[in-house]
């Protein structure tokens, strides 16, 4: 099969930062699908392991990368319940196993979920790492729940991006939180406002501005963007008792003693959490998936699609992860195959 992938962490301007190649077609056992791939999206998370995952060392055999996919199932493990040969399947892979920029990939069907019917190919593909990632952090993390937090706030930190535009859906339509999303750039703020923020404030400043647009404290705070950068903005407005959740890591130890005296739940999230350690709930992200896709196709939640490139070919892949290094990308970009 072809795939794409990389021997050195090099820049992406770099003739090698991603190289084709031939490769076995894997075969599944187990609980495995395989997968024939249709489409991708690009989060994040890719560029910043093609950044480290050789930096200081040139690899054997190249890494495949990509943690979101569309495709369609070719064959299974003996131990497969939830799907068959045939089916439209979407997902956001497993960092421990090879990616989705490939012909074919291997997927633990617990963590994969049937394809929402309505949405295009690269719709779909848009959509399952951002909204596990949502999901979790709101549903699983901070345990929202319309029945007992309808009409709090919620500050949506880094809202124009592929998990704010889809996590700013989910805390309106399901929860019925208020939302103040984070923005800066005109397109970017009308993008917010057109996923359903109710308020959206410039990063910048951002105690002021949020304190402008009516809220002396927040119920809730999702960090989507640099934690590290707007933590002593957190611990200011959030609300005593509040939940704060971030899905961005830190490189030095955070303050948390700053939490104390207003009874803070910090909590972090990690998409990979379940699919990394087999947890005993690893299939909650199957239901997930399939809940999602129900939401998608009736209209509750929408695609965060903002771009499409046709091809598996190491000039889109490349673009792709140069527009998401610049900072400035809006909702998601996917390649199709």
């Amino acid at each position: 099969m072809k795939a794409i992938g990389f021997k050195k962490s090099l820049p992406i301007n770099e003739k090698e930062s991603f190289i084709s190649f031939e490769t076995e077609t894997p075969k599944p056992e187990g609980r495995d699908l395989l997968v024939k791939i249709q489409a991708v999206s690009v989060n994040p998370v890719d560029t910043k392991i093609r950044k480290s995952a050789a930096k200081d060392k040139t690899l054997d055999e190249p890494k495949i990368i990509g943690w979101d996919a569309v495709g369609i199932v070719e064959a299974v493990g003996e131990h497969v319940e939830f799907f068959k040969k045939g089916d439209t399947v979407f997902y956001a892979g497993d960092l421990t196993r090879p990616g989705s920029n490939a012909e074919f990939q291997l997927v633990d069907e617990r963590i994969v979920g049937h394809k929402p019917k309505n949405l295009s190919i690269p719709e779909a593909a848009a959509m399952p790492l951002t909204s596990l990632t949502a999901w979790e952090t709101l549903f699983d993390r901070m345990r929202i729940l319309r029945e007992k937090d309808e009409g709090k706030s919620i500050l949506i930190i880094g809202g124009a991006g592929g998990v704010g535009s889809i996590a700013t859906q989910m805390a309106k339509r399901l929860a019925g939180l208020e939302v103040i999303a984070t923005s800066s750039r005109d397109e970017t703020v009308q993008w917010c406002k057109d996923h359903g923020a109710d308020h959206v404030v410039n990063y910048k400043n951002l105690v002021e501005n949020v304190k402008k647009a009516g809220f002396e404290t927040v119920d809730f705070i999702v960090d989507f963007h640099d934690l590290n950068q707007y933590w002593d903005d957190c611990v200011e407005l959030i609300k005593p008792q509040g939940h704060i959740t971030s899905i961005t890591g830190s490189p030095e130890p955070l303050e948390l003693n700053k939490l104390k005296n207003k009874s803070v739940t910090f909590s972090w999230e990690l998409m990979y959490t379940r699919s990394m350690f087999e947890t005993e709930d690893m299939v909650a992200q199957h239901r997930i998936l399939n809940t999602v896709a129900k939401l998608l196709d009736n209209g509750e939640l929408r695609s965060t699609l903002n771009n499409t490139l046709q091809g598996m070919t190491v000039d889109n892949f490349k673009a792709v992860h140069a527009q998401l290094e610049s900072g400035k990308s809006i909702g998601k970009t996917v390649i199709e195959y």
